[in-house]
């Protein structure tokens, strides 16, 4: 069973399912994401007759349990609260309104890409990122008249910068401990390539900025007192604190600021908390049924099939890399998150590596890279599903896939790790 090709039918199914029916029916709010993966599911339970279905239950439920998923899903739960109870004590609209009264309208979506960089290389996150930052991006496109996807697009890219680059990024660790090389020697190494791909994210930003406007002799009401909970995030992001103790930090904080304030009461306070997590419950049913599905594939040798595959290919030193690239991303294809994508075919990476004599530091950065490429660009990762989700909530209809064509970054450093392949030469 192993190494056959139809172990990826499932993702194929929700591909043609979802992009498909999106297509056809000229919406893709007609067929809702979770319908179309359950429907995978479905069809990954039928394949594989050498196993019992229970024994594909008990693949399924450990596939679930992992930790990475269930981090996930509390992450989006605490997430959720944050958002909820923030906007309901007004932190949102001043956070808002204050950088609209300060900053120039064709600075806004840079700002919103730069702010996106500091905060995810701090927390190593881009879950967090995404979560702290889309309401903000939210409010911007309210109150300007900005396209959302544009506002979401900076939001996103600035996540996947430190996503791919921070020292404490489950991607950057992952990678790091799979080539055994050190976190400063990849991290040098990581940044020359990245680097070119951000400056030119930041030019495409600001030159699309230019061309939108909004009356900026407008008054905009602001609360400094509610803004201190987004400042507390922000600060505690830089910082690098725990993903769940700012965020936690954020909603006590936020409570505070709306009772204090006579903004709502108390059980009124907790039921913002409420909808806010209800707001994100549908992504943590698809991040565990993805887990699910993931589980199976790779039981079903679907995995191993892209693996195999590229390593037999490889041909040369840039050949090799490129193999190791083409790895990196196929797998997070498969699998929808980046840290397992690298978990999985780092040691495969390193025999590649070894054989071809690729140095340790090149292996890991492009490693890391290129599963960030992908899943800051598939419209069935975490990222994307979240910031459509908090995007949402906020009032405005948007699926995943209107988000792609604004993600600069993601696509930048993909062609900036190609650059890096074929023209630079390894001492």
């Amino acid at each position: 069973m192993k190494r056959k090709g139809f172990a990826l039918l499932p993702f194929i199914v929700f591909i043609v399912l979802f992009a498909g029916g999106g297509i056809l029916a000229g919406d893709f709010y007609a067929m809702p994401a979770l319908v179309a993966f359950m429907a995978a599911l479905f069809v990954a339970l039928l394949q594989n007759r050498e196993l019992s279905f229970n024994r594909k239950l008990e693949i399924i439920s450990k596939g679930a349990g992992d930790v990475n998923i269930i981090t996930m899903v509390l992450i989006f739960l605490v997430a959720g609260a944050f958002s909820g109870i923030v906007s309901a004590a007004g932190g949102v609209e001043s956070t808002v309104n204050f950088g609209l009264s300060i900053l120039p309208a064709q600075y806004m979506i840079v700002g919103l890409f730069l702010i996106g960089c500091f905060i995810s290389i701090s927390m190593g996150t881009s879950m967090g990122t995404i979560t702290a930052l889309a309401p903000i991006a939210v409010g911007i496109a309210k109150q300007t008249g900005f396209p959302i996807e544009i506002c979401i697009g900076a939001v996103v890219s600035g996540a996947m910068f430190g996503d791919n680059l921070s020292m404490i990024s489950d991607t950057t660790i992952a990678a790091v401990r799979t080539q055994g090389v050190e976190m400063k020697d990849k991290f040098r190494e990581n940044f020359k390539i990245v680097l070119p791909a951000a400056i030119i994210t930041i030019a495409l930003f600001y030159f699309e900025s230019t061309s939108l406007t909004f009356d900026q002799t407008a008054s905009y009401e602001y609360s400094l007192v509610k803004v201190i909970p987004y400042i507390v995030v922000l600060v505690g992001a830089l910082l690098g604190f725990n993903v769940f103790a700012v965020l936690i930090s954020g909603v006590a904080l936020s409570m505070i600021v709306g009772i204090t304030t006579n903004t709502f009461t108390f059980f009124e306070g907790i039921s913002a908390i409420g909808n806010g997590m209800n707001g994100l419950f549908e992504i943590s049913l698809i991040s565990i049924i993805v887990a699910c599905i993931v589980a199976l594939i790779k039981e079903n040798g679907g995995i191993d099939l892209i693996i195999a595959g590229i390593k037999k290919t490889a041909r040369g030193k840039k050949g090799a890399e490129l193999g190791i690239a083409l790895l990196s991303f196929f797998v997070d294809l498969c699998t929808a998150n980046n840290t397992v994508a690298i978990v999985l075919s780092g040691p495969i990476a390193k025999e590649i590596g070894d054989e071809f004599e690729v140095a340790p530091k090149r292996v890991a950065s492009i490693l890391d890279i290129f599963a960030s490429v992908g899943q800051g660009l598939i419209p069935y990762g975490a990222q994307l599903l979240t910031a459509a989700a908090l995007v949402v909530e906020g009032g405005f209809k948007i699926t995943p896939i209107d988000i792609i064509p604004q993600l600069y970054y993601p696509m930048l450093m993909g062609i900036s790790g190609l650059v890096f392949i074929l023209f630079r030469r390894q001492k």
